[in-house]
């Protein structure tokens, strides 16, 4: 199955790498609207509008919760809360996990602020990617999502502190869960369509094998994994141990492998990728067979990295577009 996703590769800074992120920074600050005295339409200052969206986007959090996501000092956070308490915006309770601690929530009056933020910035953010072609909107979301991952890391490691506000580390299960076939339709048919142009064919393929496919799980020579970021899927691949059994018996099928769109570049690919060939490794094939296509350059390095080579390609259309299609092969390893 075709898949999108590439390894991400550390490199020390240069100074041509970072006067523009520097200039591109402050141009996003001014152009936000974060040099005014309020934000997004309100009345608030930018660190009010943001803790309203933290409050409400985790149903609740301590100060002390809330002073490392905004990564302000104690002192001004307590005074801006206060603010917001007296407001009406929030309201305080117990703290489940501490009863020395007040959890701040939302009133039904920080809840209509909250919507109207949201829809203040869901029309400036939509509006900026109206003007850029669809097919550079994931490429804004990952090199947003990684600069802002990084700026994060740098101010944990200098502080040695809890690290609260990060994002939740993406973890990998083996197994069915609900909704995987849904979930592993809509990535491929997504990035599918915008990016190679697939439609219905492909969507149809990928839903129908999946259907046949997860039945199976129950043997052990197939299994698959999803990657969750908490409960959501944002990722999928499979080892088909029965697929090609009656025209290369000893041979595994790779299927399945997607990245959500934006999370492409952090390595999550490659994590995947090694739980599946190990898996393959473990069970004892002889060797393991993709099908993929020209022209998924970074696809094409993520599989070569963990030994596959290029055993044949000729034009083809069983994606319901002709392309260039091609086969990888990965011999057994002990």
């Amino acid at each position: 199955m075709p898949v999108s996703a590439q390894p991400s590769l550390a490199a020390p800074a240069t100074v041509e790498a970072v006067l523009p992120i520097r200039d591109a920074s402050r141009r996003i600050v001014r152009e936000l609207g974060f040099m005014k005295a309020t934000l997004a339409g309100t009345e608030l200052p930018a660190s009010a509008v943001h803790a309203l969206i933290e409050i409400g986007g985790r149903d609740g959090l301590t100060a002390t919760e809330l002073c490392d996501r905004l990564n302000l000092e104690k002192s001004s956070v307590s005074r801006m809360l206060r603010k917001l308490i007296d407001a009406g915006e929030l309201s305080e309770g117990s703290s489940d996990t501490d009863g020395r601690a007040k959890r701040l929530t939302l009133t039904a009056q920080g809840r209509r602020t909250l919507t109207a933020i949201d829809a203040f910035a869901h029309e400036q953010v939509g509006g900026a990617l109206a003007c850029l072609p669809a097919a550079d909107h994931a490429m804004v979301v990952q090199g947003l999502r990684l600069y802002a991952d990084a700026l994060h890391a740098r101010r944990a490691a200098k502080t040695g502190g809890p690290q609260t506000g990060a994002a939740p580390a993406v973890r990998i299960e083996q197994g069915y869960r609900p909704g995987l076939i849904g979930r592993a339709v809509e990535m491929h048919a997504r990035f599918y369509a915008r990016a190679h142009g697939f439609g219905a064919v492909f969507e149809s393929k990928v839903a129908a094998g999946l259907a046949d496919f997860l039945p199976r799980l129950d043997r052990p020579c197939n299994a698959v994994w999803t990657a969750l970021d908490g409960d959501r899927i944002v990722g999928t691949i499979a080892i088909d141990g029965e697929d090609l059994s009656s025209q290369a018996p000893g041979t595994a099928h790779l299927r399945w492998f997607i990245v959500e769109d934006g999370r492409r570049g952090g390595g999550l690919g490659r994590r995947l990728l090694d739980e599946a060939v190990a898996f393959a490794d473990r069970s004892g094939f002889a060797e393991t067979r993709l099908w993929t296509f020209r022209g998924l350059d970074a696809a094409r390095r993520l599989y070569e990295a963990a030994g596959f080579v290029l055993a044949a390609e000729s034009p083809g259309s069983q994606w319901g577009t002709e392309v260039i299609e091609q086969s990888f092969v990965r011999p057994h390893r002990s």
